[in-house]
């Protein structure tokens, strides 16, 4: 018979969710509870969420400043795979819960904890993405997962809300919010609620990061982002630490309405879900990172990169941060950005981000070979009757041979 556990780490964030969590966890298990809280730029005012992790029982409650590390070594890394879930999620909670969940391990480790537990449910991908990444880090570690566990019977808002009035438990002003969100560095989510008719607008009051594109300002703005080897370095010149060019990109894109995205995504346990993300400023990065793209990295390169995009992106999705394949494609990926080194100028008009020049010390765009005019003799155009017929040769044999039906 498993024993009950003793000391608790919670990834705690302050909501309604994880308080009630955090309280029943002291009920059920009788244990010590320890509250972390990561900053990953949610903007919130996380000392406020430690005092209430220690009003609801917690025995320690612990913030950690993952904003830097978050942005350097997981939004920069995604970005420089071009990895896009499903032609338009650009992963902002998938990549936030590996960090989580890393940092969560090491607060383990040090309180000498003997569980670690998550408030994702069910039917969610929080719940692989936290899990995996805990498991890699530690094969026999245990994992409360409240929503799972049959003693869990708070199953909805109104119960949980109940719960936490009973207990003490602050309630958010708003007890009938229509919609969930998550937010970090990268963007904010919505989903849920009203927002489970994909026939249904959201409503303009729902977005926090963006204004109506159709209300932006009236004339276009200039920005120009510069990266070495891949990675953002700075903007109009002035070179920001991985975090505050991020923010600042956040705030730049939110003000012409960048970076809005309503999608129906399939989620890794089966089901359909809907979601609205707002993500100006990785908008604004990823469209700049591949412009300076195109000029520095190689064609066959590019495309192979292109190809296995697609899978990084659900690798990162689906929860598989940490895991060997993971590891191999971000070290080719590594390998293809070497030289993409340079800069892109964006204009920036509602709602729109869009590429008006792009330059690099050492760029692979020769104009004295891309000219329309007098090339010097640099390219013999005569060159390319024996490369199409080369490329025409098995077109020919295969209508010769009569496969070709016209």
């Amino acid at each position: 018979m498993e024993t009950s556990p003793k000391r608790i780490v919670l990834a705690y964030s302050g909501g309604l969710d994880t308080s009630v969590i955090l309280k029943w966890l002291i009920e059920t298990f009788n244990a010590e509870v320890i509250a972390f809280i990561a900053d990953i730029g949610q903007g919130e005012e996380l000392e406020l969420a430690r005092k209430k992790a220690l009003n609801t029982g917690a025995v320690e409650a612990i913030v950690k400043d993952l904003k830097r590390e978050f942005v350097q070594d997981f939004v920069y890394k995604a970005m420089r795979a071009n990895a896009i879930y499903e032609g338009g999620y650009l992963l902002g909670t998938s990549i936030a819960r590996p960090l989580i969940a890393k940092a969560q391990i090491e607060v383990y480790r040090e309180a000498k904890a003997d569980a670690v537990a998550h408030g994702a449910t069910g039917k969610g991908n929080d719940q692989v993405r936290f899990e995996l990444t805990y498991m890699a880090f530690e094969p026999q570690i245990r994992i409360i997962a409240p929503w799972r566990d049959p003693r869990w019977t708070l199953n909805s808002r109104e119960k949980m809300i109940e719960y936490a009035e009973k207990n003490g438990i602050p309630v958010p002003a708003s007890k009938s919010k229509p919609y969930s969100s998550d937010r970090n560095l990268l963007h904010i989510s919505f989903e849920g609620g009203i927002l489970e008719d994909p026939w249904i607008e959201p409503p303009e009051d729902m977005f926090v990061l963006s204004v109506d594109p159709t209300k932006a300002p009236d004339k276009p703005e200039y920005v120009e982002i510069t990266f070495e080897k891949g990675y953002p370095v700075s903007v109009n010149g002035e070179i920001l630490p991985p975090e505050e060019l991020l923010a600042y990109l956040n705030e730049l894109g939110g003000k012409h309405g960048i970076g809005r995205v309503d999608i129906v995504e399939n989620r890794f346990v089966g089901m359909k879900s809907r979601g609205v993300y707002e993500t100006p400023g990785g908008t604004i990065l990823y469209t700049a990172h591949r412009a300076v793209e195109s000029i520095t990295m190689d064609r066959e390169v590019m495309l192979l990169r292109d190809q296995l995009s697609p899978k990084i992106a659900q690798l990162i999705y689906n929860g598989f941060w940490f895991s060997p394949e993971m590891e191999a494609l971000i070290k080719f990926v590594d390998e293809s950005q070497k030289n993409v080194t340079g800069t892109a100028r964006l204009k920036l008009y509602k709602g729109s981000c869009i590429v008006v020049g792009r330059k690099a010390e050492k760029s692979l765009y020769n104009p004295q070979i891309s000219t329309f005019e007098d090339d010097k003799g640099i390219y013999n155009q005569a060159d390319a009757t024996g490369f199409i017929r080369l490329n025409a040769l098995r077109l020919r044999v295969r209508k010769q041979a009569g496969f070709f039906d016209e």
